[in-house]
């Protein structure tokens, strides 16, 4: 079985953000970074080379494959601002409606700058997501 490679590094997560090209994406991850660092009271943690990640759970599948991940993430890609919120979506219809720009996957939202969206509504769903997750896995 595949070892995944999205694990906790000790690399700092300010000299990855320094690093970020485009002035704009780099100052809104700055902003989710200090949103998410009070929501979760947690220190953030680069979790392989390009995801900071807030707090962890330990997942198992039915498919026998198990490992650690965060409970909430994000990652300055070069598209979009990509947030990692492990509860998904479902929970969430009336606050998207309301959020602005964005698109989501399974557990990913996709924001190409803060400034198209409710910051407000962002950190609803944020805290929504990570008292979730937190429930359920801790």
């Amino acid at each position: 079985m595949a070892e995944t490679k999205t694990k906790p590094t000790d690399a700092s997560v300010t000299d990855f953000l320094d690093r970020v090209k485009n002035e704009q994406k780099r100052q809104d991850a700055y902003t989710l970074l200090r949103l998410m660092k009070t929501i979760t009271r947690k220190q953030p943690k680069m979790w392989g080379p390009s995801i900071i990640g807030f707090d962890k759970y330990h997942y198992r599948y039915e498919s026998g494959r198990e490992g650690d991940i965060c409970m909430i993430g994000f990652s300055p890609r070069s598209q979009a601002l990509t947030l990692y919120l492990m509860s998904g979506f479902t929970s969430y219809k009336e606050l998207l409606k309301k959020l602005g720009k964005h698109k989501i996957s399974k557990a990913c939202l996709y924001i190409n700058k803060l400034a198209d969206i409710d910051l407000d509504v962002l950190q609803e769903i944020i805290k929504a997501s990570y008292r979730y997750t937190k429930k359920k896995y801790d």
